[in-house]
């Protein structure tokens, strides 16, 4: 499904900054941050404000989910599903060393029975350590 179908399908208008910062996290292969974001071509004509706003929308109808990192760093990633349901029920792994981080798509968050009455809005579950290349190029020096 195309960025403007994504937009259209969640009954969002099709905006040239949705479009450009939904096109950049659809591609991305791990969560991105605001600088990340932000440092894209096609994104850096946007300012912060618009960047925050366009990421909280996409957010609110369930294109993206984010996560934040153990610094407090929200980070962003597209949903490939349908809007409306979060494929952000995973666990993510972050590297101290190289400050990336990925999706564990594999590893569901494990289910938490609310308390009665409440409303879960969100959950998440972020270890973190040292990637591989990161571990690897450590045990060279």
């Amino acid at each position: 499904m195309s960025t403007s179908q994504q937009l259209n399908t969640a009954g969002l208008r099709n905006t040239k900054a949705r479009r450009v910062v939904l096109d950049v996290l659809n591609r991305a292969d791990q969560p991105l941050s605001h600088p990340e974001i932000a440092a894209e071509p096609g994104v850096r004509g946007l300012d912060r404000v618009t960047l925050y706003r366009t990421l909280a929308t996409l957010s609110r109808v369930g294109l993206l989910h984010r996560v934040q990192d153990v610094n407090g760093v929200w980070r962003f990633r597209a949903n490939q599903v349908q809007p409306g349901v979060c494929a952000g029920n995973h666990v993510h792994f972050l590297c101290l060393e190289c400050n990336q981080m990925s999706c564990l798509s594999d590893q569901a968050l494990p289910w938490v029975e609310e308390p009665a009455g409440a409303e879960v809005l969100g959950k998440q579950l972020v270890v973190y350590g040292r990637c591989s290349t990161c571990n690897s190029q450590g045990d060279n020096g």
